[in-house]
């Protein structure tokens, strides 16, 4: 029985070892077996808890719990594991019983010192125990400055979109915004940049797939409510003046579709890694020609004949929103237009972001 006490014990240890070598060490490999499990129990209660409540405000702020006490539990189910693996090496190496084993392993892996073996074997399983412990707060710690750095570099321009797109963001409202400041001139150099965001993106967050759940600031702003409005503000005016559109938003597209597609990957989303521009979208049709009367009544220019439009809009929106929705839906995102349903009764009817008046001093 001491043999097959210490050969668990080894089992468990490796296992609880894998798990932290993967999670926080290793780029680009995904939270699996019982790290995957842990955080998505966690993440499921905090989805129960916001669907019982009405506001999406209200939601919103159980949801932004969610991933922080996910990696508390994280670290708490490692170090769990770490002493079950260490009491049953005790055990195996001469404790006497399971209380004495536990006392010891526990003593040693959270570095208290009150309990320790005194024969050679147990005495080295105490010294790894400590090491062990302290390894794994260590990288804990060290974890989280990187998470939020790349969280605030995500942050910065989806506050930006804020009094660009709305809030919610929409693509639409982008461009009439831009048009009706004068702006369209800038939108060359805010697809470079959202280009670059997603980029960036591509890599801290398959790289870190906790970012993918923490949520902004402001309760009606995401990421990948802002990423979806940017790829299709670059879209449609791709579709309706594609002589005048910049050469950046056909990067921006690229780039954007490709950040979604690594994304889903990591996270164990399917889609189809060569659509055909002819494949229907979801997004209904009416509500694309309601946003282009929409832009043609500001002025908006518009080269491309009508009948054309929404084939182009359809081959460019194809390549990104089947990742989009699904995204958007799992990681409960504000209810934006544009964006698909939510999954899990924590949706809302979408929100059109409402363009704030235009207010200037009188004139004699």
């Amino acid at each position: 029985m001491g043999w097959i006490a210490l050969v668990g014990g080894i089992v468990v240890l490796v296992v609880d070892a894998g798990s932290v070598v993967r999670v926080l060490i290793v780029p680009r490999s995904p939270a699996r077996g019982l790290s995957l499990l842990s955080m998505r129990l966690t993440r499921m209660v905090f989805r129960a808890v916001a669907r019982r409540r009405r506001r999406f405000s209200a939601k919103d702020r159980v949801l932004a719990l969610s991933e922080p006490v996910a990696l508390l539990v994280l670290l708490a189910t490692w170090l769990g594991l770490d002493v079950f693996g260490f009491t049953l090496a005790d055990l195996g190496l001469g404790a006497s019983t399971w209380h004495a084993a536990f006392a010891e392993a526990g003593s040693s892996v959270l570095t208290l010192g009150f309990a320790a073996g005194h024969r050679g074997s147990s005495q080295v399983a105490d010294f790894v125990a400590a090491a062990s412990g302290m390894i794994v707060v260590a990288l804990q710690i060290a974890y989280l400055p990187t998470l939020y750095a790349a969280f605030n570099r995500r942050e910065t321009l989806v506050t930006l979109l804020e009094s660009r797109a709305g809030a919610p963001a929409w693509g639409p409202e982008l461009l009439a915004r831009h048009h009706l400041v004068g702006l369209d001139g800038d939108l060359a150099r805010l697809w470079s940049e959202w280009e670059r965001w997603s980029a960036d993106v591509a890599e801290s967050h398959t790289s870190y797939p906790s970012l993918l759940y923490f949520r902004s600031p402001r309760a009606l702003n995401s990421w990948i409510v802002s990423l979806v409005a940017v790829l299709d503000a670059a879209a449609i005016h791709l579709a309706l003046d594609p002589d005048g559109a910049a050469t950046e938003a056909r990067m921006c597209v690229r780039m954007g579709f490709t950040c979604l597609r690594d994304i889903a990957s990591v996270i164990g989303i399917d889609y189809d890694p060569d659509p055909d521009p002819d494949d229907p979208i979801t997004l209904p049709r009416q509500e694309f020609d309601d946003a282009v009367a929409h832009l043609e009544d500001i002025g908006f220019r518009c080269t491309r004949p009508p009948g054309e439009r929404w084939e182009h809009f359809r081959g460019w929106r194809v390549n990104y929103e089947a990742i989009a929705y699904a995204l958007a839906g799992t990681l409960d995102a504000p209810p934006a237009p544009w964006t698909g349903p939510r999954a899990g009764g924590t949706g809302s009817p979408p929100m059109v972001p409402l363009r704030p008046a235009d207010r200037q001093p009188r004139t004699p």
